[in-house]
């Protein structure tokens, strides 16, 4: 694909939603690494429902420890790996009150040294919460990228790596967010709604759909 369907296609991605946002609900940053650490394998909706009832009673790093392995269990049950996950939490949580203040470090090797944090997790923290042109591949950004031959790849790593090279800073603060819905709503994975997309003729997938 070249630069300059790319940037049409962006355009187009933007003028439809310009200030595009994650799903999950938070209301700090702290909030939001919790949410993105329990999304992996779960869907951004049962994150959500069991979020709201985890950050009523626990919305600091200090409040969540107090909830403990248990108590951060009993609100997140209903997602799944929820043993590991809430392991997870309360670990890193005691890292962000004995190391960071009870803040989240807007720094990338700190948060991927964070239990249950990886690359994709620190990446979506930092462009949502601090707004850095960082681009999360996720299994929706990779289906696309490569589907559209925007920016294929053989893996994640080599789909962010191309994201980041070829569109341009204008856009690159958003477009993981455009990328994820378009995935999600309209270029799904068994049958994407080619019939009903806002850029089907600028997208070079051979076996497009009604």
């Amino acid at each position: 694909m070249n630069k300059d369907k790319r940037i049409a296609i962006l355009s187009r991605l933007r003028a439809a939603n310009p200030k595009p946002e994650t799903e999950l609900e938070y209301s700090s940053p702290f909030e939001l690494l919790i949410a993105v650490l329990l999304s992996a394998q779960a869907t951004d909706v049962s994150v959500n429902k069991a979020t709201k009832g985890l950050f009523a009673a626990a919305p600091t790093p200090a409040a969540m420890l107090a909830l403990g392995v248990d108590g951060v269990k009993h609100f997140i049950k209903t997602i799944g790996l929820f043993n590991t996950k809430a392991e997870n939490v309360i670990k890193t949580c005691q890292i962000l009150q004995e190391q960071h203040g009870g803040q989240v470090p807007e720094n990338r090797e700190a948060l991927e040294a964070l239990p249950g944090v990886g690359r994709k997790t620190a990446n979506v923290v930092l462009n949502t919460a601090f707004g850095w042109p960082t681009i999360a591949v996720d299994t929706h950004i990779f289906r696309v990228s490569n589907r559209m031959n925007f920016a294929p790849g053989k893996n994640v790593d080599e789909v962010e790596q191309k994201l980041l090279k070829v569109v341009p800073a204008e856009f690159k603060v958003d477009v993981h967010h455009w990328l994820i819905l378009h995935g999600r709503y309209t270029c799904t994975a068994r049958k994407p709604k080619c019939g009903s997309c806002l850029i089907e003729d600028l997208c070079e997938f051979k076996e497009k759909t009604e």
